[in-house]
C-alpha cells in the first residue's frame, strides 16, 4: 500500500531513505533546513567500509578521550560541557566502551556495510550515474609496532569474519604506492573496502530524485510536531505544515532535538570531523588511514582528501585551525614529500557526525510512535551504511521483511 511519507533530512541517509522508499511506490518528501550543499554528507571520506567492525565505543576509548580532553588537537577531544544530555551521553558512552560491546556490534556492522556496499554499484548501475566508486582496498599505514600490533589483532578478527584482509610489509606498501614516499613500517590492507567521491553522487541522488516524483525542499526547518496518542499527525515548518502517514527521522546531529521534543530520549552527540582537499598531484592512488594520527586519505576526482578527527563540542561549524593543522601535519608525517599549502588548509571544512553512545546507528521505529522511524547516529560510518539504511527503511515502512535483523539498531535500547 502506498504511503505518503516525510523525511525529514536531506544528507546521504536521507536521501537513500527517499530513494529506496519511492521504488517502493510511495509519495516522498524530503525537507532539509540547509541548503543541502555542505556537512558530514560532504566532508567525509569517502569510504565503504566493511573493514570498521570496531564500534566507537571500545575498551580504552574513553580513557583516551579523558587523557586527550585538554588537547584540542587530539585525534578525539571531548570538550566539557554543563548540560544534561551530554551528561547523560557521556556516561552512557563510559559504560559503552566495553568489549561486551564490541562483541556485540561487530556482527551486524559487518552486515550493514556488506549490504551497502552491494547497493552503491547496483545504484549506480540502475540509475547510470557516474561517480567515482573504486574498489582498491584500504591500507592501514602504521609507523609504530604498538599500533601495528593493534591493527593486525583487529586484521585477525576481520578475517574471522570473513572479511578480505591481509598483513602488508613495508616493501609491499611501497610496491602499491610507487608514486609517493611513504614512512611506515608495515601495516593492513583490507581488500573488501571501496572509495567515491561524495560530492558527485550527493549531485545525482539530487538530480534524480526529483525526476522519480521525490519533492525536495531545501531551507525549511521543522518547527514543532504535533501529535495523537501514537501517532504522529502533523509535522509544523517554517514554510507549512504536513500531514504524512509516516516521518522518517534522518537529520543527522539535530535527530536528538526533534525526538526529544516527542518525548523519545534519545542520546546523540555531534562528532565533528575535518577535511582538507588539495589539489596538487601528490601521488597517492590508494586510500589510506593514517593509524597514529587518526587521519583517512581519499584519492578522489580531481583532488585528494585529508579527512579526521573526531571532536565532541556540542552543534556547532567553528573551525578550530589547531584541528586542521594537526591534519596536515600528519599528512606531511606519514608522506614526507607531502606539503599541504596554507590556501588548502584554509579551504577546510568540517561536518557534523551523530554519535550514539554506543557507536552504533539508530535504525527503525520507536515503540512511543507507530508512524515514526528513525535514520541516524551512525558516527563516521554514515557515507558507508547510507545505501543499506536506506533500503531497510523502505523495506520497515512496506511492512516487508527487512534484508538483515534491526535489533542491534534498536533506537529504544538501553545503555
Amino acid at each position: 500500500m502506498s504511503k505518503e511519507v516525510l523525511v525529514i533530512g536531506g544528507g546521504i541517509v536521507g536521501l537513500c531513505c527517499a530513494y529506496y522508499l519511492k521504488q517502493e511506490g510511495h509519495e516522498v518528501r524530503v525537507i532539509d533546513k540547509s541548503a543541502m550543499d555542505h556537512g558530514a554528507s560532504y566532508v567525509n571520506a569517502g569510504y565503504l567500509t566493511p573493514s570498521h567492525i570496531i564500534p566507537l565505543a571500545a575498551p580504552g576509548v574513553m580513557k583516551k578521550g579523558l587523557k586527550w580532553m585538554f588537547n584540542s588537537a587530539s585525534p578525539l577531544y571531548i570538550k566539557p560541557r554543563l548540560d544534561a544530555n551530554f551528561i547523560k551521553w557521556t556516561l552512557a558512552f563510559n559504560r559503552s566502551c566495553s568489549q561486551a560491546n564490541v562483541d556485540r556490534s561487530v556482527r551486524a556492522i559487518r552486515d550493514i556495510n556488506l549490504l551497502s556496499r552491494e547497493l552503491f554499484p547496483e545504484l549506480k548501475a540502475k540509475e547510470d550515474f557516474q561517480f567515482q566508486l573504486e574498489r582498491k582496498g584500504l591500507i592501514m599505514l602504521c609507523q609504530t609496532q604498538k599500533m601495528l600490533d593493534a591493527e593486525l589483532a583487529v586484521a585477525d578478527l576481520a578475517a574471522q569474519e570473513g572479511l578480505e584482509v591481509a598483513p602488508v610489509t613495508r616493501e609491499e606498501i611501497i610496491a602499491m604506492e610507487p608514486d609517493v614516499k611513504i614512512d611506515t613500517i608495515g601495516g593492513v590492507h583490507f581488500g573488501c573496502d571501496g572509495h567515491t567521491t561524495p560530492n558527485q553522487l550527493m549531485a545525482e541522488l539530487k538530480q534524480r530524485l526529483p525526476q522519480m516524483g521525490v519533492k525536495i525542499q531545501t531551507e525549511e526547518a521543522v518547527e514543532r510536531l504535533e501529535t495523537n496518542g501514537q501517532k504522529i499527525q502533523k509535522v509544523i515548518t517554517d514554510q507549512g505544515e504536513y500531514q504524512p502517514d509516516e516521518v522518517v527521522l534522518a537529520s543527522g546531529s539535530w535527530s536528538a532535538q526533534l525526538a526529544r521534543s516527542l518525548g523519545v530520549p534519545m542520546l546523540l552527540e555531534a562528532g565533528k570531523g575535518y577535511r582538507i582537499n588539495s589539489t596538487q598531484d601528490l601521488g597517492i592512488n590508494m586510500p589510506a588511514i593514517l593509524c597514529e594520527s587518526k587521519v583517512a586519505v581519499t584519492p578522489m576526482h580531481g583532488f585528494t582528501r585529508f579527512a579526521g578527527t573526531m571532536e565532541i563540542a556540542g552543534i556547532n561549524h567553528k573551525i578550530r585551525p589547531e584541528r586542521v593543522n594537526a591534519i596536515a601535519a600528519a599528512a606531511t608525517k606519514y608522506y614526507p614529500e607531502v606539503h599541504i599549502t596554507d590556501a588548502e588548509k584554509k579551504g577546510a571544512a568540517c561536518g557534523l557526525r551523530p554519535v550514539s553512545p554506543d557507536g552504533m546507528a539508530y535504525i527503525g521505529r520507536t515503540a512511543k510512535f507507530g508512524n515514526l522511524a528513525i535514520a541516524t547516529g551512525h558516527a563516521m560510518m554514515g557515507w558507508s551504511m547510507g545505501p543499506a539504511t536506506g533500503k531497510l527503511i523502505a523495506e520497515l515502512l512496506s511492512d516487508k521483511p527487512t534484508s538483515m535483523d534491526l535489533s542491534p539498531f534498536n533506537p529504544d535500547r538501553k545503555f
